[in-house]
């Protein structure tokens, strides 16, 4: 195996007081509701609140003087972009980041305010991947991969060595996996710590390239997805070999499931992260049998969400919660009609939110219209005695 526990423990000696060891706590609300015993790696509190930094600046580090001052290049959708600038901006090399064209804007912004050049180029990763290595040719940058690399994957293994340093009777461990970077390093140190530690990955069911790749089956991929930090095609060759050996199994989560976890995160923990960093609650909250007492490690591998991302999953999320919900009113148009719903739906406790008529575009008779309301309810069990309401004072209600 190419990376070994002592390239990790070297590892964490380069980087240490230059990265935060990050808080790793039990969380008891989430182990209440999984029946898990889950405890959180807090790597959104980092810097550039991601675990990209680890590898970075270990890979950095390692360069020559002639590789220094002529600089480096990084393709990324952002955590791994911002962790190359921000440390190669400390350390003063030169540093060139491609990122694909449609990164989350928070993520280019962060990204030059640490004093990158930021070269948008490519639909996804790995249109911005080949053009990043086509750079590095042509200008004679040194090349620092976001996961397909030794000292890459060293660094970013030290979050393992961190996880079972606090707390050794872990059992499992939970990671995303884009490129495989992260989950290598931490299952080469974990399994070197304590052989029985069980590690498992999570992909996007939309991205699932890791997984077909370990059965040597053909992965279809979609478009986008809310998890775009782990939206890779072509995992690491460095990371295929590792994961073989010391990953268990790799979960496919959905979109709904990262929404959910993002959430919950915020409101349980009163953390924000982004989609990958949800990956790990996303998974364990979509098959909790499977680890119904044991004792979990999750990494929440990162925050940079962009903000109105977070307001559509929030909004999304109380939609299914049944906590928010737009109605469909026929009414007759006249007088008070409008009264009599707006005061049924206050004494069965619902809060208006908003409020539209509809006379014109609409297939009703001439003398009705079509009243639109956005509400909020307690749940879904409010939400039908609401409805059931108005159904009985007879009015024709859609939702």
């Amino acid at each position: 195996m190419s990376v070994t526990l002592k390239d990790i423990e070297a590892a964490a000696a380069v980087i240490e007081g230059q990265v935060e060891r990050t808080p790793f706590l039990h969380s008891r609300t989430l182990s209440e509701v999984t029946g898990a015993q889950v405890w959180l790696k807090f790597e959104n509190h980092q810097f550039t609140a991601s675990f990209k930094e680890r590898g970075a600046l270990n890979k950095l580090t390692s360069l020559d003087a002639a590789q220094r001052k002529k600089g480096v290049i990084a393709c990324s959708a952002g955590n791994h972009a911002q962790g190359v600038a921000y440390h190669a901006h400390r350390l003063g090399i030169p540093a060139t980041i491609v990122m694909p064209r449609l990164t989350p804007y928070v993520k280019v912004e962060q990204t030059q305010r640490h004093g990158a050049e930021v070269i948008l180029e490519g639909e996804n990763f790995d249109g911005a991947k080949a053009h990043a290595i086509g750079m590095a040719g042509k200008r004679g940058l040194t090349l620092v991969h976001p996961y397909d690399d030794e000292k890459i994957i060293a660094g970013q293994g030290t979050c393992g060595l961190e996880m079972l340093a606090a707390h050794a009777d872990l059992e499992v461990l939970v990671v995303a996996i884009g490129g495989g970077g992260l989950i290598s390093g931490i299952s080469i140190a974990a399994k070197a710590i304590k052989p029985s530690i069980e590690v498992v990955g999570v992909e996007m069911v939309r991205f699932p390239a890791m997984y077909h790749a370990m059965k040597g089956t053909t992965p279809e991929f979609a478009a986008s997805t809310i998890a775009e930090g782990i939206a890779v095609k072509e995992p690491g060759r460095l990371a295929r070999e590792i994961i073989a050996k010391n990953v268990a199994e790799i979960l496919l989560v959905d979109e709904g499931d990262i929404e959910e976890a993002i959430v919950m995160l915020l409101e349980i923990e009163k953390t924000v992260v982004e989609g990958a960093g949800a990956a790990g609650l996303a998974a364990l909250l979509a098959a909790p049998d499977r680890y119904r007492g044991r004792n979990v490690g999750l990494l929440l591998s990162g925050g940079n969400i962009d903000t109105r991302l977070i307001a559509s999953v929030l909004t999304r999320e109380l939609a299914r919660e049944g906590r928010l919900t737009q109605l469909a009113i026929d009414i007759p148009d006249r007088p008070g009609r409008l009264a009599a719903v707006a005061s049924l739906l206050a004494e069965a406790g619902a809060n208006i939110i908003e409020v539209s008529h509809q006379r014109t575009f609409s297939d009703l008779p001439a003398k009705a219209t079509l009243l639109q309301l956005v509400i909020e309810t307690r749940d879904k069990a409010h939400l039908d005695e609401v409805m059931a309401r108005l159904v009985a004072a007879g009015f024709n209600v859609h939702s």
